[in-house]
């Protein structure tokens, strides 16, 4: 058996690349970067919009609410959202038992339309004081039994994470899907 062992030959070693301070500077330049797209455009902007994944084709907007029915806002919807009414809107804020501040808000809707509504969302938008949006929510507020023609039903939405920059001014409401007995 042989004792040899070859390790080569050890000679002087050329020095690692050095990483130049321009270069970590774009790294972590393009990371904030990206935090930033990510934190401001994301959660109210491409991905999280209800358009972004609508069907195109057909030029309805689907959503599904919590109890699994099927929200559209195509054509149809769009014209049947003038006859849906929100009315004796009142706000609220309150503390949970966590101790963070809650803002509540509350209203009717009135269908003042022919057809029974079987689900609406509606989408809530909090400005600052330069109008810009700070918080836009979509929330179901109308899940089944139907809501009958002529008919009202009281609704809350509960809102834990208002931005600090809201102008505390009355935010907008809007219905943003919907969902008509006679769709099938």
């Amino acid at each position: 058996m042989s004792d040899d062992l070859h390790l080569g030959e050890l000679g002087p070693r050329e020095p690692a690349p050095r990483r130049t301070p321009l270069g970590i500077a774009i790294v972590v330049g393009a990371a904030i970067i990206f935090v930033l797209v990510a934190v401001l455009l994301l959660p109210s902007g491409i991905l999280m919009n209800p358009w972004f994944h609508g069907d195109r084709s057909s030029g309805a907007k689907r959503h599904v609410t919590a109890a699994g029915t099927q929200l559209l806002f195509g054509p149809a919807e769009q014209a049947y959202a003038s006859s849906i009414h929100i009315e004796n809107i009142a706000m609220g804020r309150a503390e949970n038992f966590l101790n963070q501040e809650v803002t509540t808000i509350s209203g009717e809707v009135v269908n003042a339309g022919a057809e029974s509504l079987m689900g609406l969302e509606l989408t809530v938008e909090f400005s600052d004081s330069l109008h810009q949006v700070v918080l836009r929510e979509s929330r179901s507020v109308i899940d089944p039994p139907a809501l009958a023609p002529a008919a009202r039903r009281a609704f809350e939405i509960s809102f834990e994470h208002v931005s600090t920059s809201w102008n505390m001014e009355q935010p907008t409401i809007a219905v943003t899907a919907l969902r008509l007995a006679t769709t099938k």
